[in-house]
C-alpha cells in the first residue's frame, strides 16, 4: 500500500503543499516582523516627537518667565498609548510636576543631540523596550539639556508575531485539508487509468491481447499511454495472429512439395518409373519443386536480412527496359493459360545505377501479387516511365482492390488477406524499395483494381 502510486502521489503531494506553507509561513513571519519593527518605530519617533515639542515649550516659558506651565499627564497618555515616557537629563521643572519618569543621566547618551533608537531594561523594570530618543533644546542647535524617551515592550511584535503564526497555522491546516481532498481526488483520477493499464499488461504477459483498455478523457501525457498502449495491443494481436498464419503456410508451402519431392523419390526408388520420359519428368518435378522451397527459404532469409539491416545491395549500371522485358516475360505463359489480358507500356527506358536483381525482384513481386489477385479474364498492366529525376514501374490490374483501413496493413510481414501464402512477397518488395532509396505507392479502389508503383531515383544513391 505504502509503495503503490495511489498513495505516493498524494503523500507527495502533501508534502510538497506543507513544505510550501512552512516556508511561505517562515517568509510571511519574516517580512511582517521586519515590517512591525518599522513600524512601531515610526509611532514612536511620531509620539517623541510631538512629546518633545510639548515639553520643550513648556521648559522655554519657564526658563524665560519663571511663569507656571500646564501640567501634563504622562500616565494618562501611557494608559492610552500602552508606551512608557522617560526624562534623561537636567532638572528644568522645579515648580511643577512634570509627571515623566527620570531615569539616571548615564542610562543612555543623550548628550550627543541625536535621535537615537535602542533598546534597553529600564532601572525597576522586568520587560525589555524599544525606545525612541528625543533630544530637548532650550534654542535651536544648543546643547540638549535632557532627552525625552518613548518606549513599548519587545512584546509588542511578538504578540503580533504569535496572532499572525496562529492564522498562518490555520490556512496552512486548511490547506492542507483541501490539498488532501484534491490529492486523493487526482491520484484516483490519474491512478486510475494507471492500474487498468497495468492489468492489461498483465494479461498481455499471459498472451491474451484482446484487453479492454479504458479512455481516457481529457487526453495528456496518460491517454496518450493509453492510446499507444491499445494500439501496442492491437500491433501484439496481429502479429501473433500473423505468425500463426506464417506458421501454417509456410508448413503448407514447405508440406506441398516435400509431400511432391517424396512421392517422385520414391517412385524412383522402387523402380516405378522405369521409363525413361517418365523418369525425367519425375526429376524435373523434383528439381521444380526444390526451387520452389529454396524461394520460399530465401524470402524468409531476405527478410529477416532487411530488417536487421544487414541487406547487401550491389551497384551496377541496369537497363530498366530490359529488366522490365524479363519482368514480363516472365508471367506471359500464366497470362494465356488464364486468359488474362497483359500488357505493357514502355514510355521510356532510362539507364540507372542500382541493383538490378532486387529490382527485379520487386516488380516480379508486385506482378506476383497482381495476377494473384486479378481473376481469369481479368487484366494486368506494366508500365515503365521516367520524370523528374525519377524512373516508376507500375503494375495495374483489375482485381478486388484493397480497402482503406488493409492499406498499410498489406505490406507487413505474414499478414495476408485470405490467410492464404506466405505473406512475404510484398513486404519484401516494401523493404528493399527502402533500401535502394526508392518507395512503393498504392492507388486502389474497392471493386476497380490496384496500382502498385515503384519509384526508383534515378541518380545513384549516396
Amino acid at each position: 500500500m505504502l509503495g503503490s502510486l495511489r498513495f505516493r502521489l498524494p503523500a507527495l503531494f502533501l508534502v510538497g503543499i506543507v513544505v510550501s506553507g512552512v516556508i511561505a509561513a517562515a517568509i510571511a513571519l519574516a517580512l511582517f516582523q521586519s515590517y512591525a519593527h518599522k513600524q512601531l518605530l515610526v509611532k514612536l519617533r511620531r509620539e517623541a516627537n510631538g512629546l518633545t515639542e510639548l515639553y520643550q515649550k513648556q521648559a522655554i516659558a519657564a526658563n524665560d518667565t519663571g511663569a507656571h506651565t500646564l501640567r501634563f499627564a504622562p500616565p494618562q497618555l501611557e494608559r492610552a498609548t500602552g508606551d512608557k515616557i522617560f526624562y534623561v537629563g537636567a532638572d528644568v521643572f522645579p515648580d511643577q510636576v512634570s509627571g515623566l519618569r527620570q531615569l539616571p543621566q548615564n542610562t543612555v547618551d543623550w548628550r550627543s543631540g541625536k535621535a537615537r533608537t535602542f533598546e534597553f531594561r529600564p532601572p525597576g523594570f522586568t520587560r525589555t523596550y524599544l525606545a525612541v530618543l528625543q533630544p530637548m533644546r532650550l534654542a535651536p542647535r544648543s546643547t540638549p539639556f535632557g532627552a525625552l524617551i518613548v518606549a513599548t515592550p519587545k512584546t509588542e511584535i511578538a504578540s503580533g508575531l504569535r496572532r499572525l503564526l496562529e492564522r498562518l497555522g490555520l490556512a496552512l491546516i486548511g490547506g492542507i485539508l483541501a490539498a488532501a481532498v484534491l490529492g486523493w481526488y487526482l491520484s484516483r483520477r490519474i491512478t486510475r487509468p494507471v492500474l487498468a493499464l497495468s492489468k492489461a499488461t498483465d494479461e498481455i504477459s499471459r498472451g491474451h491481447y484482446d484487453v479492454d483498455v479504458p479512455e481516457v478523457r481529457g487526453g495528456g501525457e496518460v491517454g496518450h499511454l493509453a492510446q499507444r498502449f491499445r494500439e501496442m495491443a492491437s500491433r501484439l494481436g496481429e502479429a501473433e495472429q500473423q505468425e500463426r498464419n506464417f506458421l501454417m503456410s509456410v508448413s503448407h508451402e514447405l508440406r506441398t512439395p516435400l509431400t511432391a519431392i517424396r512421392g517422385h523419390v520414391d517412385a524412383l526408388r522402387e523402380g516405378i518409373a522405369a521409363d525413361p520420359a517418365v523418369r525425367a519428368a519425375s526429376l524435373d518435378m523434383i528439381a521444380s519443386e526444390t526451387l520452389r522451397l529454396e524461394r520460399l527459404v530465401g524470402d524468409v532469409l531476405d527478410l529477416a536480412k532487411l530488417e536487421a539491416q544487414r541487406f547487401t545491395l550491389l551497384s551496377e549500371e541496369v537497363d530498366m527496359g530490359r529488366l522490365c522485358e524479363q519482368a514480363y516475360a516472365a508471367f506471359g505463359e500464366q497470362a494465356r493459360r488464364r486468359g488474362i489480358d497483359y500488357e505493357k507500356r514502355f514510355d521510356e527506358s532510362p539507364t540507372i545505377v542500382t541493383d538490378g536483381d532486387r529490382v527485379l525482384q520487386i516488380i516480379s513481386n508486385l506482378l506476383s501479387n497482381a495476377f494473384r489477385w486479378t481473376p481469369d479474364g481479368g487484366k494486368v498492366d506494366l508500365e515503365l516511365g521516367a520524370s523528374n529525376g525519377s524512373v516508376s514501374v507500375a503494375v495495374d490490374d483489375n482485381g478486388p482492390g484493397v480497402p482503406l483501413a488493409e492499406r498499410e496493413r498489406i505490406f507487413r510481414p505474414f499478414w495476408t488477406r485470405d490467410d492464404s501464402g506466405t505473406g512475404l512477397g510484398l513486404a519484401i518488395a516494401h523493404e528493399l524499395a527502402a533500401a535502394l532509396g526508392g518507395r512503393i505507392e498504392l492507388q486502389s479502389e474497392p471493386g476497380e483494381g490496384s496500382r502498385f508503383e515503384l519509384l526508383l531515383p534515378a541518380a545513384p544513391r549516396d
